[in-house]
């Protein structure tokens, strides 16, 4: 299943959203203009290496362990993990920018970002793999919008064997679904073996659910109803005498 849109309207611009996803796409491309040493190079200097934050080896280059912390969470291995998390934060983070505020919003992105990050160097203390990308904190955006619009639709790609259709799923189903893929990814997973840190998914997926009632403005309730209604076109059939 691929979403492509919400049904929910934003409260007000996401500048902060926005501001996310170019710095993103901007790191991207200069990772993409560096030859392979030299991106490696890059990723293991900026990237989160869980052997190296809990000093059991010393952190490449002249940056300290601490704020790896936040450089991974804005690096991308592959235009595909840069386009998937991109993606999910466009089409989610709008409504959590506008339920949380601004201010409390890259809060709470950054500690998503944080929490996932500790989740996955917890299931691999040992891993010398650098980490990288924005996956964790997006998944904490997810987790937010969970608890405010779990009955919000979203307009989803849904893949049927050769088949493809177009249908508009209730948040809880799409984000219900997602979730116990990671569940089920990371026990299967080796979290210390290159990959995906499915750890980091489910460690930024609760953290999000947790900090989105402590973070909302006062106004904004959890468990809201769709803000938005599809209006059923009514038919009309005269019969003939």
């Amino acid at each position: 299943m691929i979403p492509i849109y919400d049904d929910n309207p934003a409260l007000g611009k996401p500048l902060l959203v926005i501001s996310i996803i170019i710095a993103c796409i901007i790191i991207w491309f200069w990772q993409s203009g560096l030859g392979y040493q030299d991106n490696n190079t890059v990723i293991t200097n900026f990237g989160l290496t869980p052997a190296a934050f809990l000093g059991k080896m010393q952190q490449p280059g002249t940056f300290l362990s601490i704020f790896t912390l936040f450089t991974s969470m804005f690096m991308h291995g592959g235009f595909m993990h840069l386009a998937g998390n991109m993606l999910y934060l466009w089409i989610f983070g709008d409504n959590i920018e506008g339920a949380l505020g601004h201010f409390r919003f890259i809060l709470f992105y950054f500690l998503c970002g944080i929490a996932a990050a500790f989740t996955q160097i917890l299931s691999a203390p040992d891993s010398t793999i650098p980490m990288i990308g924005a996956s964790g904190a997006v998944s904490g955006v997810l987790g937010a919008y969970l608890i405010f619009y779990p009955r919000a639709r979203i307009r989803t790609f849904v893949f049927l064997g050769i088949f493809i259709t177009f249908l508009r799923l209730p948040a809880v189903l799409l984000l219900g679904f997602w979730i116990l893929g990671q569940v089920i990814s990371a026990i299967l997973s080796n979290p210390g073996s290159p990959g995906v840190a499915w750890f980091a998914h489910l460690g930024g997926f609760f953290a999000g659910m947790l900090l989105a009632p402590l973070l909302k403005k006062p106004h904004i309730s959890i468990f809201q109803k769709s803000r938005t209604k599809v209006k059923e076109k009514s038919i009309k059939i005269r019969f003939r005498k």
